[in-house]
């Protein structure tokens, strides 16, 4: 059960009607179930914290863009809390501080001081940067709007320049989550080979227009090749957060979050562990996802670890074509 200062805290909490500290102590007294072997509990406490968020989320203004921008942005009320990330706890912890510092943006104000806003999101696919977006708009109550860089690239001298002027006003006017996916096609490094003169114009500008930008909103660029990016961006963010694919804590408690009360009592964690070593956050998810398909269909109410097994051996399999 929860510690005797878990259960103080959420009593204080509660009375001094500090929510966020409530539902905060309370994931806290989750994974301390979780860590105790008590999955189905920690799972039942979590969907409690996250249908609370749910139901005292405000309804998000969707704002109207100009026809020109319609086909570029994709706009998004998000519904995942911040118990969905599982990764190791330092960066946990750094986006964790992004969080405080916007909760706390006046107070940094007053001492001339910005919070963290303009944030690079580097690894591989699958691993949770567009998931961060997400969870970053609806912790903060901000709308979530996406960025189709790969289409707002264009063969038409200027016309990529003019749109992203376009997209940095609407960033202004409007505050929100925007998040850049694929940021390599227009980051690139401006002395690659294979560069042409236009798209490192583009490349100019949108280092003129992230450093000129003085909003509220948030400015999140994602790429799975950090390597590709040019220098100079490193410079014009103020937090970069690199994600790796999941260690074996991480892939027990993403295994367990997905599985919640389908997951057998006598679960074979030491061969599931090993045979999902190389996959991302998304692949395991999507294995366990399957894996309850089977038990569900097949009238059965839980999953057992050979279930999930084959359908982590499919995505193995995947990579080498079988």
């Amino acid at each position: 059960m929860a510690t005797a200062e878990q259960i103080k805290s959420l009593i204080r909490s509660y009375t001094s009607e500090d929510k966020e500290r409530f539902l905060t102590i309370a994931l806290q007294v989750a994974a301390h179930e979780a860590k105790q072997g008590h999955a189905t509990l920690a799972h039942e406490i979590r969907d409690l914290v996250d249908k609370k968020l749910l139901d005292s989320r405000k309804a998000l203004k969707v704002i109207s863009f100009p026809q020109d921008l319609k086909n570029l942005v994709l706009t998004e009320a998000p519904n995942i809390p911040k118990s969905a990330l599982i990764m190791e706890t330092k960066m946990e912890q750094r986006i964790e501080r992004v969080f405080h510092e916007y909760r706390q943006r006046g107070k940094l104000k007053s001492h001339g001081l910005d919070h963290r806003r303009k944030i690079l999101l580097s690894g591989p696919p699958g691993t949770g940067k567009t998931l961060t977006a997400k969870v970053l708009a609806f912790e903060l109550n901000l709308p979530l709007h996406i960025i189709q860089v790969d289409r707002l690239v264009t063969k038409f001298m200027g016309e990529t320049s003019a749109k992203l002027r376009q997209i940095f006003d609407l960033i202004k006017q409007e505050s929100g989550v925007y998040l850049f996916d694929e940021f390599d096609a227009i980051g690139s490094e401006r002395t690659m080979d294979n560069d042409v003169g236009e798209m490192r114009r583009v490349l100019n500008a949108f280092l003129q227009f992230i450093e000129q930008d003085q909003s509220d909103s948030f400015i999140v660029a994602a790429t799975n090749n950090p390597k590709l990016l040019d220098h100079a961006l490193f410079r014009r963010f103020d937090d970069v957060l690199h994600y790796q694919e999941p260690q074996e804590e991480e892939r027990k408690h993403l295994i367990e979050n997905v599985l919640g009360r389908f997951i057998d009592s006598n679960f074979a964690w030491k061969r599931v562990l090993k045979n999902s070593d190389g996959l991302s956050h998304a692949e395991i998810a999507h294995a366990c996802e399957d894996a309850i398909k089977v038990a569900v269909l097949s009238d059965h109410n839980k999953v057992k670890a050979t279930q999930v097994l084959d359908s982590i051996n499919h995505r193995h399999g995947a990579y080498l074509g079988r």
